[in-house]
């Protein structure tokens, strides 16, 4: 679980930056969001993308954001997709709308501190 001062700081950021797997490989820049203290990220090009299915063999990475650097455990847990798109409208407004249809809401991973 994020502490609240963690969770605070990625709440506030724009953006991350996540490697997947143990070989720390360039990352990728993703928009995110926190919602009720949980992480969540989602692959606008959907389960193709290939970080996500990087992510699906190896749920390990790391992430970067706001002076905030951590190594983190990643689970394709689709969470709680209509408050997950509200919040990612919220956050971004009408650039949310690469990230909330059927096709991302599938590729939702949960990150957690590992």
């Amino acid at each position: 679980m994020w502490s609240s001062e963690e969770a605070a700081v990625l709440a506030a950021s724009p953006s991350l930056m996540l490697s997947v797997g143990p070989a720390r490989r360039e990352g990728v820049e993703l928009g995110m969001v926190v919602m009720n203290g949980d992480l969540y990220v989602r692959a606008f090009r959907g389960r193709r993308s290939a970080w996500f299915r990087a992510a699906l063999s190896d749920p390990r990475g790391h992430i970067a954001a706001s002076g905030l650097d951590r190594d983190v455990l990643l689970s394709a847990e689709p969470g709680p997709a209509e408050a997950l798109d509200a919040a990612y409208r919220a956050k971004y407004g009408a650039n949310a709308a690469l990230v909330t249809g059927p096709s991302a809401q599938d590729a939702t991973l949960r990150v957690e501190p590992a």
